[in-house]
């Protein structure tokens, strides 16, 4: 199983603190049949900023520690980036990275509270680039859950999607875990990932968020979100049905 969206590297963000934390989720995450995980610290989201060159360094340290370790678990590189109008731009001159540092998928970070109004045209200039962008972890943004078509209409511009676990499997609240649903329904996500900060309050819960979506969905799609992150990896287009328009009594549509 492949993670595209984790905090696993230490000392770097609000992730793993150190070495030893970094070691613990690895240990984790190979219980859960992950053999191959992103590492995706925050870039430019107004109090975490690692370089590239920094990422590259703790990949390489962390991968040779796991082997000593005997630890099934490659870690690649990546960064989930805040969006702002240069994204584009910083991945063009390298001071951001897509998901394997060489891939044509980037995973891209709104804030909290809102979706930027410029955000259509980033995501638009970095297809222009060759760039696929992943929203990540949609669900748990105050903007797409009051407006979830603000959603829809960025994926029927190409972006595409990925919903946290732990979302998936309830854990932050029942409201979160039914607009996975309704986004799910409406083939507007195309990942699963764990988004682990830790091992305990933000773990990794993949195994538990594939077994929702099974008993709910059925194996198939679980098999489509797993052919999906291999995809990243081999940078090849993933699967995705065209979406569908979430429908709502009184919903205003943002873009």
């Amino acid at each position: 199983m492949i993670d595209i969206h984790s905090h696993i590297l230490p000392g770097v963000d609000d992730g793993a603190e150190s070495t030893a934390d970094s070691i613990a989720m690895a240990k984790v995450a190979q219980s859960e049949g992950i053999n191959t995980i992103y590492a995706t610290p925050h870039h430019l989201n107004g109090r975490y900023d690692t370089e590239p060159k920094v990422i590259e360094e703790k990949v390489h340290n962390l991968n040779e520690e796991f082997k000593k370790l005997n630890i099934n678990l490659t870690v690649l590189e990546g960064q989930e980036i805040r969006i702002n109008g240069e994204v584009h731009e910083d991945l063009q001159n390298g001071s951001a990275i897509s998901l394997g540092n060489q891939s044509i998928y980037t995973l891209i970070e709104f804030p909290s509270s809102h979706i930027p109004q410029f955000s259509k045209y980033t995501i638009y200039d970095l297809q222009r680039d060759g760039y696929l962008p992943i929203i990540a972890h949609p669900e748990r943004n105050a903007g797409i859950s009051n407006h979830p078509n603000t959603l829809y209409r960025l994926v029927k511009r190409g972006a595409l999607s990925q919903l946290t676990a732990a979302s998936v499997a309830g854990h932050f609240g029942k409201k979160i875990q039914k607009l996975c649903f309704k986004l799910i329904e409406a083939n507007l996500v195309h990942f699963i990932a764990s988004d682990a900060h830790n091992t305990d309050s933000r773990g990794f819960f993949m195994e538990e968020a594939f077994d929702v979506i099974e008993k709910r969905y059925g194996y198939g799609l679980v098999e489509q979100f797993k052919e999906n992150a291999h995809a990243v990896m081999t940078n090849e287009m993933v699967i995705a049905d065209p979406p569908v328009e979430i429908k709502k009594k009184g919903l205003l549509n943002i873009f």
